[in-house]
C-alpha cells in the first residue's frame, strides 16, 4: 500500500559505470557524485552507499558533495571525503564534529568568511549564474589570504548555469590559473565532450567534475513509479465528497491511491515560459483549475487521471467518469512525479 519507486537495477547501475567512467581519468580527478536535498527520490543514505560502490569499482569517485552542513550526518558512512556546495558562513558550518571534521572541505565565496574558516577550503569563483563567489580580483586575493593563513586549499569551483558552456569554463579556469589556485578545479554542469577539451587543453590541471541528475537519473528509462489503489467508491452527480463536502459533477468513481503532501505528490517547480505553445498550456491548465478539474500525477493506461480535490497528506483522492468500475483495490496506478521533490515509502531494485 505504498508509493514505490522502481528501479531496472541492470539499466540503471550501467549509467552510473558509464557517466562516472565517462568523467574519470586516473590521476588527474574522477567524478564527485552529488548527494543532496532528497538524494533524487532515492535517500541522502542509499546515495553514499552507492558512491562506495563506485569508489571500490575503481572509478575514482573519493569525494562526495552534498548541499549543505545538516546533510553531512546523512552521508557519514561514505568512505571519502564530503564537499558541502553551500557556502561556509560564520554561522553554519563551524560545528562539525572530528573526526568528521577532517575529511570536509568547505566552500568559501567572500573574504570576510576566509577569515574566520579553518581547516580544508575551496574557492568559489562567481559565474554568470551570480549566485555565490569570488571576483576574479577577489579570488587572487583569496588564494593569497588562504595561503597566509596556512589553510588547505582543494582547488577553485566553478558552477556554471545550465548549458553555460566551454567559453564561460575556459575564461573562469584562466581566472583561477592567474589566481595561482589552479591545480584542482571543480565544475558542473559541463558535458563529457566539454570536460575533455578542457582537460587537453590544460594538461597540468585536475577537473573534477560534480555531477547529480546525470548520473543518478540520467537513465529515466530505468526508473518507474507505482501507486496503490486503496479505495473505489462509486458515486452519482451532485453528491458530496471529501474534505470540503463538494458536489461531484457527474457521476462516477472517487479512487483514493497511495501518495500525498507528505510525499511530494501535487508539488511542482515554477517554470520560466518562453514559447507559445508554453504560454497555450499553462492557460489550458488554469482554465481546468478555474472548473475545478485539477490534473494528477496518476495515470490508468494512457488516460491521466484528475483530482477529485488537492492532495491529502499520504493519499490522494481522484474522479473518474463513466459507469463501468475502473479499478480494483490494490491495483497499481503509474505515477509521473518529478524525482527530486519526491519521497517514497519503498525503493524496488528489480
Amino acid at each position: 500500500m505504498s508509493l514505490t519507486l522502481h528501479v531496472d537495477e541492470q539499466r540503471w547501475r550501467a549509467n552510473l559505470a558509464k557517466v562516472a567512467g565517462l568523467a574519470n581519468v586516473p590521476g588527474r580527478g574522477g567524478v564527485v557524485p552529488v548527494a543532496k536535498g532528497n538524494g533524487y527520490g532515492f535517500g541522502l543514505a542509499h546515495l553514499a552507499e552507492e558512491a562506495n560502490s563506485l569508489r571500490v569499482d575503481g572509478l575514482g569517485v573519493d569525494t562526495l558533495a552534498v548541499g549543505t552542513y545538516d546533510e553531512l550526518d546523512a552521508v557519514a558512512d561514505f568512505d571519502g571525503d564530503v564537499v558541502v556546495l553551500n557556502p561556509w558562513r560564520p554561522t553554519v558550518g563551524h560545528e562539525v564534529a572530528r573526526p568528521q571534521a577532517e575529511r570536509v572541505i568547505h566552500t568559501v565565496g567572500r573574504l570576510v568568511d576566509l577569515k574566520q574558516v579553518q581547516g580544508r577550503v575551496l574557492l568559489e569563483r562567481m559565474t554568470s549564474m551570480k549566485r555565490h563567489g569570488f571576483s576574479a580580483a577577489e579570488l587572487k586575493q583569496a588564494a593569497d589570504l588562504a595561503r597566509e593563513r596556512g589553510l588547505q586549499v582543494e582547488g577553485v569551483s566553478i558552477h556554471l548555469p545550465l548549458g553555460g558552456g566551454y567559453a564561460e569554463a575556459e575564461q573562469l579556469v584562466l581566472d583561477a590559473i592567474a589566481a595561482d589556485a589552479h591545480h584542482t578545479i571543480w565544475v558542473s554542469h559541463l558535458s563529457a565532450a566539454e570536460l575533455s577539451r578542457l582537460r587537453e587543453h590544460y594538461a597540468d590541471i585536475n577537473f573534477r567534475p560534480r555531477i547529480g541528475t546525470e548520473l543518478w537519473l540520467g537513465d529515466r528509462g530505468a526508473l518507474s513509479v507505482s501507486a496503490t489503489v486503496l479505495d473505489v467508491h462509486p458515486i452519482k452527480r451532485g453528491e458530496r465528497f471529501g474534505y470540503r463536502g463538494r458536489k461531484a459533477p457527474r457521476s462516477g468513481w472517487i479512487v483514493i491511491a497511495s501518495g500525498g503532501t507528505a510525499h511530494g505528490i501535487g508539488l511542482t517547480a515554477p517554470a520560466a515560459i518562453s514559447t507559445a505553445r508554453g504560454r497555450a498550456a499553462t492557460l489550458a491548465k488554469g482554465g481546468l483549475e478555474a472548473s475545478g478539474r485539477l490534473r494528477s500525477p496518476y495515470w490508468l493506461g494512457d488516460q491521466q487521471l484528475l483530482f477529485a480535490e488537492p492532495p491529502h497528506m499520504q493519499s490522494s483522492m481522484l474522479f473518474l467518469a463513466g459507469s463501468g468500475q475502473p479499478v480494483a483495490v490494490s491495483d497499481a496506478l503509474a505515477a509521473r512525479v518529478r524525482y527530486t521533490t519526491t519521497s517514497f515509502d519503498r525503493i524496488s531494485f528489480d
